[in-house]
């Protein structure tokens, strides 16, 4: 196992050792779960008291931070701590073993393309006409139906599934259990009260260094693309329905659910169960709060929180109101008793 010495470190991320220049890493760790030999780093100060306790032998701080008391770890100052320690953490798992070669057990039809280097796992299934990119990591139970393209880099985890006609591009990472272009949710009412199927016959496009969690379904558009732009990172258990875009570099957390036909802008960040409705035009540089419920369009910049969703201050000052329901009740029936006292005595 490869170990670092604090200076080393220091010289990869132009920091400044405070403590023992020589003393060696081998792993990674929590700061609250610090042992010998491994390596924490400290941003939020709610954890500053573990700097304290902690048994990692080194931690990175950010280069303006004072400690309070003796700090027995060996501390790296560098400009963004935070941002350091998840460079650190792509250097550890790009020098882990990377599986490599065709499993036997995986099926692929003798029309697809596979580049370079690629790795296919047991039971994966390649369809006709495939394309597959070079470095790319197909690995057990994956479908990648007819026609599918995939560029360079791209990491397919277990049990996805890629439906016909799709296109993914370089660098991206789609995690296990992901549905990317099944059938979006077209349905017409007809004369017996039952419902017809649209039906889909679009696909769904990823763009470059794009993330997608573990068991997030895009469904495929109607015609044309559901597009999901260059950059976007979205977290598990997210809907993104049929013909809906989404910006650069927009990030949803968990549960999110986005309606056909809605258009988002670039460096959005929505938080934990965000719902958008359908046919809305989402701004650049929204953020949402965790459970907004968005029903109309949202300008650039705008921040909204609560069902239906309000603009972060209006909805602030609307809670507050809210939370002094009861009270505002109370002295509004005690104002009308004290009016009908007075019409009695006027009377």
């Amino acid at each position: 196992m490869m170990e670092f010495s604090a200076e080393m470190i220091a010289a990869q991320l132009s920091g400044e050792v405070v403590g023992d220049k020589q003393v060696k890493v081998h792993t990674l760790a929590k700061i609250e779960e610090g042992h010998p030999g491994a390596l924490s780093f400290l941003a939020n100060p709610k954890y500053e008291h573990y700097l304290y306790t902690t048994r990692s032998s080194i931690v990175i701080v950010n280069r303006s931070f004072t400690p309070a008391h003796p700090v027995a770890a060996t501390m790296i100052r560098v400009d963004d701590a935070y941002g350091c320690f998840a460079k650190l953490l792509e250097l550890y798992v790009a020098g882990k073993p990377r599986k490599t070669g065709i499993s036997p057990q995986a099926a692929i039809d003798e029309s697809a393309k596979l580049g370079e280097n690629c790795y296919v796992g047991a039971f994966a299934v390649i369809d006709r006409g495939a394309t597959i990119g070079d470095n790319c990591r197909i690995y057990p139970q994956v479908y990648i139906g007819d026609g599918v393209k995939l560029g360079d880099n791209v990491t397919v985890n277990a049990g996805v599934k890629i439906y016909e006609g799709c296109v993914v591009g370089n660098n991206v990472v789609i995690h296990a259990g992901s549905v990317i272009g099944a059938d979006g949710f077209g349905f017409a009412p007809n004369a017996s009260g039952s419902f017809d199927k649209i039906p889909q016959v679009g696909n769904v496009v990823l763009e470059d260094d794009v993330e997608i969690g573990a068991n997030t379904c895009i469904d495929r558009a109607t015609m044309g693309s559901t597009r999901i732009r260059r950059g976007v990172k979205l977290d598990n258990l997210i809907q993104i329905g049929h013909n809906v875009v989404i910006g650069e570099n927009t990030v949803a957390a968990a549960q999110v659910g986005i309606a056909g036909s809605t258009k988002v802008g670039r460096n959005c960040m929505f938080g934990g169960q965000v719902g958008i409705a359908g046919h809305l035009t989402i701004g650049d540089e929204v953020k949402a709060g965790s459970q907004s419920g968005i029903d109309n369009n949202v300008a650039d910049r705008e921040t909204r929180m609560g069902t239906p969703s309000l603009p972060g201050l209006k909805f602030h000052r609307s809670n507050a109101v809210f939370r002094n329901l009861p009270e505002l009740s109370r002295q509004v029936r005690e104002l009308e008793k004290q009016l009908e006292a007075l019409k009695k005595e006027m009377k």
